[in-house]
């Protein structure tokens, strides 16, 4: 079901997150343009063909400055690395409304962006009870920011009313073919539906216009490993990285984002699929080539 090659597997590392994934919770999270840059070269060595990032400023806040994601997207280009860039519209609440849509600004632009298709309101840590507040008008409004800049969105489906907000941009012709949705299992906020397998089957056999549609799934922290397994014998891609999961297995924290992306990888061979390179995933995603010489 969907675009990806029955024998291939699409394959997103979110290496840094908004408010969660922080070094005092595992060391090893990368939070400066070095760091993601650094980060983005070791996954794309492993396999992954696209990173999700969230920028930080230089107090480790999460940011909407464009200047900052103008950083990491060129030092990730300056070490050869041709790996889609995928920038958040969803990051921390530090960061005002209007702010967060700046990535788009950004030089060189993301290739893909989030838009999260639902309210979020945050269930715990010190942000428990903020939110962000979203609704029809907002998808639309970002949909057509995200077309004018030449970056495709990915619609980010945390349970299945958000499926409503993506016929709706279909609909009315906000979002082009390929169309690409991204499902977020086991979110503690966001109205998340939980990560299993049940469930996703359920949002699959309600996918708008899956035979146009690129999908990937991801799942929060211990059911990230289930669940991205089971999107890979489903046919879809899949997101790992430390802004879902800070561990390898339990009680052991990973020492990597690569060390996530290798383990997606050999999975994805035991199955008979190989990880999509770049230009294999910008061509399902109807991305434009990217020239770059690689390292």
């Amino acid at each position: 079901m969907g675009l990806i090659p029955e024998d291939r597997v699409f394959i997103t590392v979110a290496t840094t997150g908004g408010v969660v994934g922080t070094k005092e919770k595992n060391p090893n999270v990368p939070e400066q343009p070095d760091e993601i840059a650094r980060a983005a070269y070791e996954c794309w060595n492993e396999g992954a063909c696209q990173i999700h990032i969230h920028a930080r400023d230089k107090k480790r806040i999460p940011t909407g400055d464009p200047a900052v994601y103008s950083e990491i997207h060129s030092r990730i280009r300056a070490l050869g690395c041709d790996i889609i860039i995928q920038d958040t519209t969803g990051t921390g609440p530090q960061v005002k409304e209007e702010d967060k849509i700046k990535c788009l600004e950004a030089n060189p632009k993301p290739e893909t962006a989030s838009l999260d298709m639902g309210t979020m309101v945050r269930s715990f840590d010190p942000y428990a009870g903020t939110g962000d507040l979203r609704w029809a008008k907002h998808f639309e409004e970002w949909a057509v920011k995200m077309r004018e800049a030449g970056v495709k969105p990915s619609m980010e489906v945390f349970n299945d009313s958000h499926l409503r907000e993506v016929r709706n941009l279909i609909a009315k012709g906000l979002v082009d073919k390929p169309y690409y949705v991204d499902f977020a299992l086991g979110h503690a906020y966001h109205g998340g539906i939980e990560a299993n397998p049940y469930h996703l089957w359920y949002l699959l056999h309600d996918l708008p216009e899956p035979q146009d549609t690129v999908w990937s799934v991801m799942g929060v922290g211990k059911e990230e490993l289930t669940i991205t397994t089971m999107g890979m014998l489903l046919g879809g891609g899949v997101r790992v990285g430390f802004e879902d999961n800070l561990y390898y297995r339990k009680g052991e924290l990973a020492r990597s984002n690569a060390q996530l992306v290798a383990r997606a990888v050999r999975i994805a061979r035991e199955l008979a699929k190989e990880p999509m390179t770049p230009e294999e995933a910008r061509k399902i995603l109807g991305l434009k080539p990217l020239n770059i010489t690689k390292k």
